[in-house]
């Protein structure tokens, strides 16, 4: 949402902080990051926690971070150049076309935060009004009530209003994800990323057109607002960020272009976000509201977090991805898709553990997916909880913390000796990676799902053609 969409976390068992903790001039969504800064050698971390015997667990810095530090001082001096007054600005600037001023730009149907954001954004630099295509999901209700900004009217309303308002049209250009209250003669713009196909609007008339292949609608607007040496205010900064980092799986997805993470870097300065990652995460535990539109892909990777041990009986990365909801009924039964991801994403990130636990934030208990032979054992050791008969489950019964109730204990059972068992059997992370299948955006998914497909571990096929594929690799395994 390449990330391995987690953070990476290193745990020490020291009491040492040592370290700068100064903090940085600017934002750019790092000062939290340099605030809590913790060094160890020459490397620098970020503090964790401290337990209650004193160890000090400091974790790496997050993809996140590292990436939009990359590009601290390119966004600052680009921050820097802007005027703080856009009505500063000189007259003769880059082609900004004026028939979009007072122009309806709208989404696409089943809307997502990449429509919205980019509508409010669009209609801020051309001059127009935002319109909403379609009811919002709860990420971006998260976006409009953190960044304090109005919700749009409904397009339904402005167009009763106003019959022949022109309208450019944002994150699509599809006449199947339009608003069937659209007349495609009163288009004057289209504003998107993504692919043409054989649904995409046909005009009788020249339009204004903007298509860029970058991760987000956002980019694009933001990227417009600085070349035409515009300072966005900070709502619609933070609008246009939170949009970016969702549409890109903050910044690890598969569509996300070097624009994009740059772009992250400048807007985090202008909305004065001290720590990305902390945002990133309220946002992905908003967008988990609504599990339905999530796939295995953003379930497994959306909140994961990686912790690299350094003890006498076990030296690795160990992933913990962490999915907060109301229904763990709903998530639960996406095992069978949940489970091949795991394997996948296992081997992608090049990690010897990966757990997901499944949160019930309202009868506060927990259950913890089980993908392999090594995570059944540690499990078992740290948690003792009681594990299905599939051996795909484990009730980790009240915990719900993965900083106070799942690191802590799974540090301290590595810490007291804990080693792989040497007659372990072998797990299906053993599977050469690309049996394990590839990641694509959907085409058709107006919200850009992004899913693995050909994965021999995939539900859709057959149990006994996926073993025979499973036992063959084994033996490929074996005689190596």
């Amino acid at each position: 949402m390449n990330q391995s969409n987690e953070s990476k976390r290193v745990v020490k068992f020291d009491t040492s902080t040592g370290g700068n903790s100064e903090k940085h001039a600017s934002h750019a969504g790092t000062s939290e990051l340099q605030r809590m800064a913790v060094t160890k050698g020459e490397k620098t971390f970020k503090k964790y926690d401290e337990s209650d015997d004193g160890f000090v667990i400091a974790r790496k810095r997050t993809p996140i971070e590292e990436q939009v530090l990359e590009r601290v001082q390119n966004a600052e001096q680009i921050v820097d150049a802007l005027p703080e007054d856009s009505l500063d600005v000189p007259k003769i600037s880059p082609f900004l076309p004026e028939f979009l001023k007072d122009a309806i730009f709208v989404g696409h149907l089943v809307t997502d935060l990449d429509s919205v954001a980019g509508a409010i954004g669009a209609a801020a630099l051309y001059g127009g009004q935002p319109a909403l295509a379609s009811d919002i999901n709860s990420e971006t209700q998260f976006a409009i009530d953190y960044w304090k900004v109005d919700l749009p009217p409904k397009l339904e309303d402005l167009l009763m209003e106003n019959p022949t308002a022109d309208i450019c049209l944002v994150d699509h250009q599809q006449t199947s994800q339009m608003n069937p209250s659209i007349n495609v003669d009163q288009i004057v713009g289209v504003i998107d990323h993504h692919a043409l196909q054989s649904k995409t609007i046909v005009t009788d008339k020249p339009i204004y057109i903007d298509i860029r292949p970058w991760g987000s609608m956002s980019t694009i607007i933001a990227h417009t607002f600085l070349t035409h040496n515009r300072r966005p205010s900070v709502s619609v900064a933070g609008m246009l960020l939170c949009a970016i980092l969702s549409d890109t799986l903050n910044l690890q997805g598969p569509t996300t272009t070097e624009w994009d993470r740059l772009i992250v870097a400048v807007l985090a300065d202008i909305a004065r976000v001290d720590d990305i990652q902390l945002l990133a995460t309220q946002q992905f535990k908003a967008k988990s509201k609504e599990l339905a539109s999530l796939s295995a892909h953003a379930l497994v990777n959306g909140d994961s977090k990686t912790f690299s041990f350094e003890a006498d009986g076990f030296t690795g990365d160990i992933a913990f991805a962490v999915v907060e909801t109301t229904d763990d009924d709903a998530i639960l039964e996406k095992v069978e898709e949940l489970f091949p991801e795991m394997v996948a994403s296992k081997r992608e990130k090049n990690v010897q553990c990966l757990f997901l636990a499944v949160v019930n934030i309202v009868k506060l208990k927990s259950q913890l997916l089980l993908c392999g032979p090594t995570e059944e054992a540690l499990a078992t050791a740290a948690f003792g909880g009681a594990i299905s008969e599939d051996g795909l489950l484990m009730d980790l019964g009240n915990r719900v913390s993965r900083k106070k109730d799942f690191i802590p204990v799974i540090t301290r059972t590595i810490k007291n000796g804990w080693s792989k068992p040497a007659d372990l059997k072998r797990g299906l992370s053993t599977i050469s990676l690309d049996k394990l299948g590839h990641l694509e955006v959907d085409p058709n998914d107006p919200q850009n799902k992004i899913q693995r497909i050909g994965s021999l571990l995939s539900p859709q096929k057959s149990d006994d053609s996926s073993k025979m594929m499973v036992d063959n690799e084994e033996e490929k395994k074996d005689s190596n």
